[in-house]
């Protein structure tokens, strides 16, 4: 099944007074059932997979979900209260075919038959949760909804569709939900860290006077690809955010003496992304970005002393630009210095390490502590590190030197 914990979502929907919450958001979907929503979801239109949670913990999960999604997810049958629609895709089951007549034959055989559409029909996906609303007593129910995922559009459908429900916001429940990680959550996303930092290790050896970030980048995805394979894992995906030079705007710039490198980068894991950065120089550093360097990592320092239980994503913010302050840098105001990670759509998860945010951090966080400075004229500096959050306080999931590492001399 998927990564919700039951019990903790049966809580927190029952402390809004909500009967369950209808899910839509593909990522959404997939924690709460353990299944890929499937190839309909890419057109960002709600409805091609549907997960219905209900409030108590024990009634059963049901999801709505395209008929060629649901040809993978036999291992659930019985478990999950699954609901297909047809898409465009056509496909069918044969047995020892010897002509076309005998395809013919199966595609009757299994009901397979008739028109698709052109590529889902919400309507009858909004029919089939109908269906299941009815069946579970809930057509008159109060039901949390990922509104911060719906289209308007699809919600006025939605809300046509199935009149009786009082339909409320449940996006900061499933938000919290996710923020907790579980085991499996947390080997996910230790092992993309593994594989972002053995990627960046590739690409510190293809450093040489003259490179380009296409090339660096090309150097990070092999050696992330590599030891992703190396491990037995796949990546579902990848991103780097590369810079050399003092020109932040000039991606073709070739790599010279003195010349920063930052490397912002990360691997998806089963869909969970790691963030990782490191700072390199060509040959020796400027004493600018030493010194700035330097403030950057007393200030990660502080932070990542702050990430204990208990204490507040706020007073993390508040530590690491107080450090800034201390070093001479009146005038740098940066918004967070860090976020969750896990399965969000994008790479930085809610919440974040930002000012006045009172959220208080827990165990079984994974928390990304970043400390970055950009500049056109000297270039880009980060430290950037996932943590786990432990009863004792915090335990990074990177191994290279945080050191601003030179990578030779020209």
């Amino acid at each position: 099944m998927g990564d919700m914990d039951r019990r903790r979502a049966g809580a927190l929907l029952a402390a809004e007074g909500l009967d369950g919450m209808v899910l839509f958001r593909p990522e959404a979907f997939r924690y709460a059932t353990g299944l890929a929503a499937g190839v309909a979801t890419m057109w960002g239109q709600a409805g091609s997979a549907i997960a219905l949670v209900p409030a108590d913990p024990a009634a059963q999960l049901a999801a709505v979900m395209s008929d060629h999604a649901a040809a993978g997810a036999g291992q659930l049958a019985g478990v999950l209260d699954i609901r297909t629609h047809r898409i465009w895709i056509d496909a069918v089951t044969v047995d020892s075919p010897r002509t076309i007549a005998d395809i013919d034959v199966a595609y009757r055989a299994s009901g397979n038959v008739g028109p698709r559409p052109e590529t889902f029909d919400r309507q009858a996906c909004f029919r089939l949760l109908a269906d299941l609303l009815a069946e579970r007593g809930l057509s008159r129910g109060v039901l949390g909804i990922d509104l911060d995922f719906m289209p308007a559009a699809d919600f006025a459908a939605l809300k046509a569709a199935v009149p009786g429900v009082a339909w409320r916001d449940a996006s900061d429940i499933l938000r919290r939900l996710r923020l907790i990680k579980n085991g499996r959550e947390i080997d996910r996303l230790r092992t993309a860290a593994a594989c972002a930092e053995a990627g960046l290790r590739s690409m510190a050896r293809a450093a040489r006077p003259g490179v380009r970030v296409a090339e660096l980048s090309a150097a990070w995805l092999s050696g992330a690809t590599e030891a992703a394979r190396l491990g037995g894992h796949g990546l579902s995906g990848h991103w780097d955010y590369i810079s050399i030079g003092p020109d932040l705007h000039n991606a073709a710039a070739p790599l010279g003496e003195g010349d920063l490198v930052k490397a912002d980068v990360g691997t998806l894991v089963d869909g969970y992304s790691s963030d990782g950065a490191r700072t390199f120089v060509w040959g020796k550093a400027s004493p600018l970005a030493a010194d700035i360097y330097k403030a950057l990592l007393e200030a990660f320092l502080a932070g990542a002393e702050i990430l204990k239980p208990g204490r507040r994503f706020g007073e993390v913010h508040e530590t690491m630009l107080s450090t800034m302050r201390r070093n001479g840098f009146r005038e740098y105001h940066r918004g967070h210095f860090g976020h969750s990670v896990g399965a969000a759509a994008g790479i930085e998860e809610w919440p974040f390490l930002s000012s006045g945010n009172d959220i208080v951090i827990e165990p079984d966080m994974v928390l990304a502590l970043e400390a970055p400075f950009y500049a056109n004229g000297i270039g880009a500096l980060m430290i950037e590190e996932q943590f786990l959050v432990t009863p004792q306080g915090a335990e990074s999931m990177n191994e290279l030197p945080r050191d601003l590492v030179s990578l030779g001399q020209a």
